[in-house]
């Protein structure tokens, strides 16, 4: 899940081309919360995002926040992961922050939060990066050859 409506064509073909390598099973689908109006004040339009976003989160959903200060994991820990994920049953959420960062509420509901980087990445950017780095898992845990060491 992302903040943002209209995002450049290359970061729409750059999610696309990972998600679709995807298998049905495991499939990445991209839900964009459009952002609320524009505040003033940045707490307060923060907050509505952080409200629009929670709106489109199940109770039983494993929620993990994409955040530079998040513990950051290797290709293989997050490959690791997936069975965790697979066992449990429940859909998994990342929730990609707008350029303001993530709402308390969502730093809160998450169930764990990660880092993609230590270097603060544009919120465009991070879905392409994202997409790329589940399907690197995926093929370190299903023992395909796109990931090499």
């Amino acid at each position: 899940m992302a903040l943002g409506n209209k995002p450049p064509t290359w970061v729409k073909d750059g999610f696309e081309s990972y998600a679709k390598r995807m298998p049905r099973e495991m499939s990445l689908e991209l839900v964009q919360i459009p952002p609320p109006k524009h505040h003033s004040e940045a707490a307060r339009f923060i907050s509505a995002e952080g409200d629009k976003m929670l709106a489109q989160v199940d109770n039983s959903d494993w929620v993990i926040a994409l955040d530079e200060r998040g513990k950051q994991v290797t290709s293989r820990q997050l490959a690791g992961r997936f069975e965790d994920w697979r066992l449990a049953g429940q859909d998994v959420v990342f929730v990609v922050g707008g350029s303001d960062g993530l709402a308390p509420n969502i730093k809160q509901r998450a169930n764990e939060t990660l880092s993609l980087s230590a270097l603060t990445l544009p919120h465009y950017l991070v879905r392409p990066v994202l997409a790329e780095a589940l399907y690197r898992a995926w093929s370190i845990y299903t023992k395909h050859p796109y990931h090499r060491e």
